[in-house]
């Protein structure tokens, strides 16, 4: 990369929530590689934390599902580097749950994780960006959930449209100091992948997303290193699509099958 060019992070400071580990460790390394210093947060201290070019994450121990403590962690990375200049809202996920059944302290605890916690370290995090010379970027991740919900995730998938309808919104407020912008994530290939889409990693399900693969993790890495970069200086409340195309609709893959080989 070139020193100097809009995908250098040098003297920035990226806070990634969740970065300790699968998508958010990938981010969290894509930041370090191009110069940034990268601070990391989650409930428990992880044995590795993610490096490059010679150099660790911070990690601050933190429930960002905490108001209080979502305003501590930004606090502690400011006070460790002196400023914040980009933060990656990556914490989230959900197991599948029936949503007849579901328990209500699940619903709570998964849209406290996936809309609440990105809310409260963006609020922390803004306090410090508009005050700055240079402002600030929000990324926030999302899902194809959040858009096309699939059986088992109705709090997950509520949780997630409200994300990328949060991050059009603070976009309106906060600019021009501080830019925030969402990637809506398909399916992709972490170390978790088996649990979900079956042994096999999702190569059999590679088939139904337009670029013939899952994505894998660097994949939005790339994408929040764009969106946080000089490159999209003028790009604030957008949602940026890294799902491969998405899928192919049920009706065009039955018809293939039918149709048979060739």
């Amino acid at each position: 990369m070139e020193i100097g060019g809009p995908l250098d992070f040098t003297g920035q400071v990226v806070l990634v929530t969740g970065g300790t580990r699968g998508i958010g460790a990938a981010i969290s390394g894509a930041f370090l590689g191009a110069g940034a210093e990268v601070v990391v947060c989650g409930r428990t201290t992880p044995e590795t934390l993610p490096a490059a070019e010679g150099r660790r994450a911070v990690f601050v121990p933190a429930d960002v599902r905490d108001p209080a403590a979502a305003s501590s962690l930004v606090d502690a990375a400011v006070e460790r580097f002196g400023r914040l200049d980009v933060l990656v809202n990556n914490a989230g996920g959900s197991p599948d749950a029936d949503a007849a059944t579901v328990s209500p302290r699940f619903v709570e605890r998964v849209v406290a994780l996936n809309l609440l916690a990105p809310f409260y370290v963006a609020q922390a995090a803004h306090r410090v960006m508009r005050a700055q010379d240079g402002g600030g970027s929000v990324i926030n991740i999302g899902s194809v959930s959040g858009q096309d919900p699939q059986p088992g995730t109705a709090a997950y998938s509520a949780a997630k449209a409200g994300l990328l309808a949060l991050t059009k919104a603070l976009a309106l407020e906060w600019a021009p100091a501080v830019r925030v912008n969402h990637i809506t994530t398909g399916l992709i290939r972490t170390e978790s992948a088996a649990a979900v889409y079956g042994a096999d990693g999702g190569a059999s399900v590679a088939g139904i997303i337009p670029m013939g693969r899952m994505a894998v993790p660097d994949d939005v890495a790339h994408a929040c290193l764009f969106l946080a970069g000089g490159l999209s200086g003028y790009v604030s409340g957008a949602d940026l699509a890294v799902h491969g195309g998405g899928e192919f609709p049920a009706r065009y893959l039955a018809a293939k099958a039918a149709a048979g080989p060739g």
